[in-house]
């Protein structure tokens, strides 16, 4: 009885659904004919501003707390479940395919490249900046503008279990793991953990047989790719034709060597970092899986520009930036330091943010990341954190408690002419001291 309850009250929300101008979940930037869900967060209850919403515009506010109820509210038992019930009732609506994209590292890269690549040929919807998660997932789906033939879905994870419920919204029919790294193991709790919550995509991938593209140079991913999906395509033969990719050393762009249906060729792209090299391969892949012609694809990558501080190169009046700020974890900060160290510049520094969320192996982690600068070679660091602040045994590499102290030190002392690789957990905050670069 109560899941037929919850049926009729999704779809008749639905109806009010396609009337409207979509959903919002924040009442500060409501537009007109909106539906409004009040959503409750750590600090904030969202019931509290639905009769706000509803002055701004919004046509009903979907809420779960009574006393809140009102002219144009509807009450529910759960704003999150409905949201979630409401965007997988949507979803199942669209006669389109999904391109689910998950991984430790590179997804938010990798999402942002197929998007160029495979907006070369049709009209394609995708997650925009970071609303990967049980919110964000839901919101860009129910966005999706009428028209649209692909829809790309970036699923992020921190515990097992968040990526199964994210398929179970987004219903994909085609996934890739970018790779399995260490990442938030504390709420993982290990390794184990990670290869268990990345892998759910494969889970449902199998069960709606659906269609897995891998990396068939990852030997992680290879050897567990079979036990989980029965139809899979690898990155090196996607539709036929043997694809080839390599690295091309030269410097702080990335360029790669394409080799395809006889043809070669030399694509400069506006990625540092040799790590960026498997993105580059998904997104060539799939594209070509999908019957972009090779030379769009070519065109796409050569005319993607990251943003959100992803792999940027930023030109300033005083040094060379290498904007990698949006995250960090142990296989990304080893993947960013083997990039510097290779590069042929002098001088170079490197400022480092704390890598959060890694539990017990957090000091373990942080000095091998030390011990890796030293041994590079790298003779100047500033390593912003108390975790960093902990392990530092270095002479020269200087520690900071937060990026507010860092700055002051910065103000203090400018630094001028360097390449500088600036790369932390999100939290650390480092984006803050870009203008002071």
């Amino acid at each position: 009885m109560r899941h037929f309850y919850l049926v009729m009250k999704t779809e008749q929300i639905y109806k009010l659904f396609l009337e409207s101008a979509g959903v919002t979940t924040d009442s500060r930037n409501i537009g007109h004919n909106q539906l409004f869900f009040a959503l409750w967060g750590e600090k904030f209850n969202g019931n509290e501003y639905a009769a706000e919403a509803i002055r701004k515009g919004a046509s009903w506010a979907i809420i779960d707390d009574p006393q809140y109820e009102s002219e144009n509210t509807i009450l529910v038992d759960d704003c999150l479940l409905e949201l979630q019930a409401l965007a997988s009732h949507h979803r199942k609506q669209l006669n389109i395919p999904v391109l689910a994209v998950t991984g430790t590292n590179g997804k938010t890269t990798t999402k942002e490249l197929l998007a160029s690549v495979l907006s070369r040929k049709y009209n394609i919807h995708y997650t925009k900046g970071n609303l990967n998660n049980h919110i964000g997932v839901p919101l860009t789906i129910l966005s999706a503008p009428s028209g649209t033939q692909i829809m790309i879905i970036e699923m992020g994870a921190n515990h097992i279990g968040e990526i199964k419920i994210l398929c179970q919204i987004a219903k994909p029919d085609y996934g890739i793991i970018t790779n399995i790294g260490k990442a938030h193991i504390e709420g993982f709790g290990s390794f184990e953990g990670v290869i268990r919550a990345k892998t759910e995509l494969y889970d449902y991938i199998k069960s709606v047989n659906g269609v897995a593209l891998y990396n068939d140079k990852d030997p992680l991913i290879t050897s567990k790719i079979f036990n989980y999906v029965i139809r899979a395509v690898p990155f090196s033969d996607p539709a036929g034709l043997p694809l080839i990719i390599e690295k091309e050393e030269t410097g702080m762009n990335l360029t790669v060597k394409i080799l395809y249906n006889k043809q070669t060729y030399i694509v400069k792209t506006n990625l540092f970092g040799s790590y960026n090299y498997w993105n580059i391969k998904a997104a060539v892949a799939t594209g070509l899986f999908f019957e972009v012609p090779v030379n769009d694809v070519i065109a796409a990558i050569e005319g993607y520009i990251p943003g959100n501080n992803r792999s940027q190169i930023k030109i300033t009046d005083k040094n060379r930036l290498i904007c990698d700020s949006y995250n960090a974890n142990p296989s990304s900060m080893h993947q960013a330091l083997d990039s510097f160290r290779n590069l042929s510049v002098e001088p170079r520094l490197a400022i480092l943010g704390d890598m959060l969320e890694l539990g017990d192996q957090s000091e373990q982690e942080h000095a091998g990341v030390v011990e890796e600068l030293y041994n590079a070679g790298i003779k100047e660091a500033m390593l912003v954190g108390k975790n960093f602040s902990r392990v530092n045994i270095v002479q020269g590499f200087k520690t900071f408690p937060d990026v507010a102290s860092l700055s002051e030190y910065i103000r203090k002392n400018p630094v001028k002419g360097y390449t500088i690789l600036i790369k932390g957990s999100r939290g650390i905050g480092l984006e803050r001291i870009y203008d002071l670069l």
